[in-house]
Parts: C-alpha cells; sequence; structure tokens
C-alpha cells in the first residue's frame, strides 16, 4: 500500500488454478465479464494457437526461443510446461496493474501457483475441482479441440494436478457454473470462508473426488 493518498491503493492478487477440464478458463471469463474493476494477466506461451483464439487476448503466443530469452532475463513471475508447452506470466504485466490499484486474476497451473505464493505470499490462491472424475473425463472428451490420445494425456495429468489443492487458500467445486461463479466472486470480496481448504465440508468433498482415481 502506497503512503501517498494521491496514489491509488495497490490491488491484490488472486491465483486461480485448476486441472484441465475443471471449467477454469470458463469462469474467469464469466467473472471478469461481471467485475469490471478485475484485470487478467495474459500469460505467455509456446503452446500452438487454438483457432478460436486471439493472441494478446487469450494468449501471447510466442517461440520457444522467444519465451527462453524472456526467461533468462527474469521477465516471468513465474513459468512452467504443462503438457509439453510452456507457460509464463510476465512479472511486468502483473506489478503495472497491481500499482496502478487493479485487482488480478491469474489464471495458472499448480506448479506456477507454487512460485507465485513464493514470490508474493500475501496472494489468495484458488483451486478449481470437478464434482467427480467421470464428469472431467466427459468435459475433455466433449469440449473437441483435441485428438483422443491427447485427452487421454490430459486426464492423467488432471489427475495427477487434483493431489494438489490443498496448497491452496480456497477451493471451488465446479458443478454448477453460476454456484461456482458466486462461490468465486464471494472470495474475491473477501467472503470465502465457506470455502477455505480448511473447511472440513471441501475437504471431504474433495477427497471424495480424489478417492475416485
Amino acid at each position: 500500500m502506497s503512503s501517498d493518498p494521491a496514489l491509488p491503493q495497490r490491488g491484490h492478487l488472486f491465483v486461480i488454478a485448476a486441472p484441465s477440464g475443471a471449467g477454469k478458463t470458463t469462469l474467469v471469463h464469466r467473472l471478469i465479464d461481471i467485475d469490471d474493476t478485475l484485470r487478467f494477466s495474459i500469460s505467455y506461451t509456446t503452446r500452438p494457437q487454438r483457432h478460436t483464439e486471439k493472441n494478446a487476448k487469450d494468449y501471447f503466443f510466442v517461440s520457444p526461443a522467444a519465451f527462453q530469452a524472456m526467461v533468462n532475463a527474469n521477465d516471468f513471475l513465474e513459468h512452467a510446461t504443462v503438457f509439453r508447452h510452456r507457460y509464463g506470466t510476465s512479472r511486468n504485466q502483473v506489478e503495472s496493474l497491481l500499482n496502478a490499484g487493479h485487482n488480478v486474476i491469474l489464471e495458472i497451473d499448480w506448479q506456477g501457483a507454487r512460485q507465485v505464493r513464493n514470490h508474493m505470499p500475501d496472494c489468495r490462491s484458488i483451486f478449481i475441482l470437478p464434482p467427480s472424475l467421470s464428469e472431467l473425463r466427459h468435459r475433455l472428451t466433449t469440449r473437441g479441440t483435441d485428438a483422443q490420445s491427447v485427452i487421454e494425456l490430459r486426464f492423467q495429468e488432471a489427475v495427477s494436478d487434483l493431489s494438489h489443492w490443498q496448497e491452496f487458500d480456497y477451493a471451488i467445486i465446479n458443478e454448477h457454473l453460476d454456484e461456482a461463479l458466486q462461490d468465486l466472486m464471494a472470495i474475491i470480496r473477501g467472503e470465502g470462508e465457506a470455502n477455505s481448504t480448511s473447511n472440513p465440508e471441501i475437504m471431504a468433498r474433495a477427497d471424495a473426488i480424489l478417492q475416485q482415481s
């Protein structure tokens, strides 16, 4: 927080992670549409651009060499390799938004979230879970963007990712999108006690999902 009353109060950083297929991206986009005070940090990636995506809106799509140059220059707040592609968050982008008084959303994986917590321990971290592993597989299969071999790889990686949910401050079970969105909005408002990862009800529901594997 700045001591100069003429400058904006520094914003809060919210880190949102989830296994592939849990609905994280849909939730974040809905949240941004509803709350115009939030800003979305656009990640850099070496992943090929999908036909539905726009450069500098969904991601900054860069070559592996350009990505590595940014790593060497310490330009990333976090970076990780996911499904054989690299992803990273611009340190300058996040700091500029926070210093301008904006609350910032990072949509990353658990590896990146761990790095961000190390650099910015006052961030608020949120993990999105699917209601069941069968529903997770269904979502991965029906979105129609990947070959079956890729879907199976994503499913196995997603099951592994789920084991990291307790590293986060909050957890949301994304069974019904509108209810999950309300939970997410409550966390952003600082009213997310019901979704704390220390809440016995959340712990029991998450454990039930993991036991299906």
